[in-house]
């Protein structure tokens, strides 16, 4: 595992590399490596899934496919349970949502915005998001569900 030594045998030619009869190896033990690499990799594996954006909120089911990813980090607003509106991570009232979206959607190439709102939250409150949403700028809004949700032809919901 460390660094050996190699002893001299008796006999032979007159030379002495060391006095004390011993060489060194030339070996690279790569054990210390390979723990390192290890517990970088378990780091990495445990901080990964930290890393995502979004609020926790309980998303509806449906039954309808996901949509393509964008070159572009997708704007997303939030509805939580309890009625407060998020721009990405960050909580905004609702007088000042329609200025902030229309600063956002003058710096941003695309209009596409995702809208992930609480399954508690009422029809009309998601409605109001969305008029405020096209008022801001922003066309072209994608709704985030949960897969696996009931279809209405009476098939089993596909899982992908």
């Amino acid at each position: 595992m460390g660094a050996g030594v190699i002893k001299k045998t008796s006999g032979g030619s007159g030379r002495r590399r060391r006095r004390g009869g011993a060489a060194q190896m030339s070996e690279i033990n790569v054990t210390p490596f390979v723990d390192v690499m290890l517990v970088l990799l378990i780091i990495f594996m445990v901080a990964a899934p930290l890393l995502t954006v979004g609020v926790p909120v309980e998303l509806p089911k449906s039954a309808a496919n996901a949509l393509p990813s964008e070159p572009e980090e997708p704007l997303t607003v939030t509805v939580t349970a309890e009625g407060a509106v998020q721009i990405q991570t960050t909580d905004t009232a609702r007088d000042q949502l329609i200025p902030k979206l229309r600063a956002i959607a003058a710096e941003r190439a695309s209009d596409r915005v995702y809208l992930r709102a609480d399954g508690s939250v009422p029809y009309k409150a998601v409605m109001e998001i969305m008029g405020a949403l096209n008022k801001g700028g922003f066309s072209n809004i994608g709704l985030v569900t949960d897969i696996g949700g009931p279809t209405l032809d009476g098939a089993p919901a596909s899982g992908g």
